[in-house]
C-alpha cells in the first residue's frame, strides 16, 4: 500500500487577466468621464467627435496599468517588503499610464 501526498497548491493570480484590466480601464473611464464633465464645453473650433478619443486612449492606458498589475501577483504574493514593492510599483506605474493616456487622449483639444 502506498500512501500518496496531495499538495494542493493555490494560484498565484486570484483574478485572471481580463479581470484585472477590465478594473483598471473601468477606474480610468471614470475618472475621464468625471474630469470631462467638469471641464465644461470645448472649443467650438475642434471637431464634433473630440471626446471620443479621450474616452479610448485613457481606458486602453488603464487596462495596461491592470496588465502590470496582474503580472506583479508573484512578487506580492512573497510577502513582506516584497509586497509593499510591488504594490506601491504597481500604483506608480497606474499612474503614470493614466497621465499619459490623459495627456495622450486630451491632446489636440483641451491640451494644445
Amino acid at each position: 500500500m502506498t500512501q500518496q501526498n496531495e499538495i494542493v497548491t493555490q494560484p498565484v493570480h486570484p483574478a485572471p487577466l481580463t479581470t484585472r484590466m477590465l478594473q483598471g480601464a473601468g477606474i480610468a473611464l471614470i475618472l475621464i468621464i468625471i474630469f470631462l464633465a467638469l471641464a465644461g464645453k470645448g472649443d467650438p473650433s475642434w471637431p464634433k467627435s473630440w471626446i471620443v478619443k479621450p474616452l479610448v486612449v485613457v481606458p486602453l492606458a488603464g487596462a495596461i496599468g491592470g496588465l502590470f498589475f496582474y503580472y506583479m501577483d508573484y512578487l506580492r504574493y512573497q510577502g513582506g517588503w516584497r509586497k509593499v514593492v510591488a504594490i506601491l510599483l504597481s500604483l506608480l506605474v497606474y499612474m503614470i499610464g493614466l497621465w499619459l493616456g490623459t495627456v495622450l487622449g486630451l491632446d489636440g483639444t483641451m491640451w494644445d
